[in-house]
């Protein structure tokens, strides 16, 4: 049977897409922090699911799991669903701003343990969930990567939407360095320029928004739409065999390449969150 990896798995759009790999013949893992939500997601999704609990903004935890699921030998698909803004700062038990760390540091640190695993699975596919919060991250120009954080007030949604575009230079890196092994990187955003009704927007305020769009607050919300409805254009990125023949390819909602998010990388950008990129985790 082929196996998946769903980090984020347990809630939102995560325990979805779980739903809708289990439904195309995959044994899924699902990774997530709660394990009473955990035990729940398991529950609700019967068999051929199983839950392993792990603080994925740790860097630690990162590994250890990491290093139990590449143990198991090869793995066919690894969705790198996990992500997360806030209204106010917060950082990681490593000391990291906690949305640079869960939206890049960890999907590129859990990719990299299970390399070796997608390789011995192939053909295989690494499916990078993103965001159209990248649009705010640029409404006052591109965003640098000489460190973590940029200078200047935290608006959420813009940090989320930087590190984003990060994790978007990123895989497109990655499709490169890969091409050939049999391990394909397909990128995809859900959601669009909406919002998803998922637990983590529950928690959010109108301080998320950069003050340039903060009176759009009333508007996004009303526009929400639910969890599943979004979760298939992730299910398509993971399965569509019309895109076995694709690499580093963006997909936008509608399950088609799109360019909405990737116009805004430069050169600059990929270089110099390669680098960072580099620096933080050898650290």
């Amino acid at each position: 049977m082929r196996k998946a990896v769903v980090t984020g798995g347990t809630g939102g759009i995560g325990i979805h897409v779980a739903a809708g790999l289990q439904k195309e013949g995959f044994h899924v893992t699902v990774i997530g922090r709660d394990a009473h939500r955990g035990e729940d997601a398991v529950r609700s999704l019967g068999s051929n699911v199983r839950f392993l609990q792990a603080d994925l903004s740790s860097l630690d935890e990162i590994l250890t799991v990491g290093a139990r699921l590449a143990d198991e030998g090869p793995l066919q698909l690894l969705v790198n669903n996990v992500g997360g803004m806030w209204s106010t700062r917060r950082e990681t038990v490593d000391g990291i701003e906690a949305s640079f760390a869960l939206n890049h540091l960890s999907p590129t640190l859990l990719t990299t343990t299970l390399l070796d695993a997608l390789r011995a699975g192939s053909p295989s596919r690494i499916v990078d969930v993103t965001s159209s919060s990248i649009t705010t991250a640029v409404i006052d120009g591109l965003p640098t990567y000489e460190q973590i954080e940029q200078d200047g007030e935290y608006h959420g949604m813009a940090v989320a939407g930087r590190a984003k575009l990060a994790h978007l230079a990123h895989s497109l890196d990655l499709a490169e360095q890969l091409s050939g092994s049999g391990v394909s990187v397909v990128v995809v955003d859900p959601v669009g320029p909406g919002a998803a009704a998922t637990p983590n927007a529950a928690e959010m305020t109108p301080e998320i928004l950069p003050p340039a769009i903060r009176g759009l607050w009333d508007q996004i919300q009303a526009g929400m739409v639910t969890a599943d409805q979004v979760a298939h254009s992730v299910v398509t990125a993971a399965t569509d065999p019309a895109l076995d023949d694709f690499t580093g390819v963006t997909l936008g909602p509608d399950g088609k390449p799109s360019q909405d998010l990737v116009k805004y990388l430069t050169p600059d950008i990929s270089d110099s969150v390669r680098a960072l990129t580099r620096r933080v985790l050898a650290g």
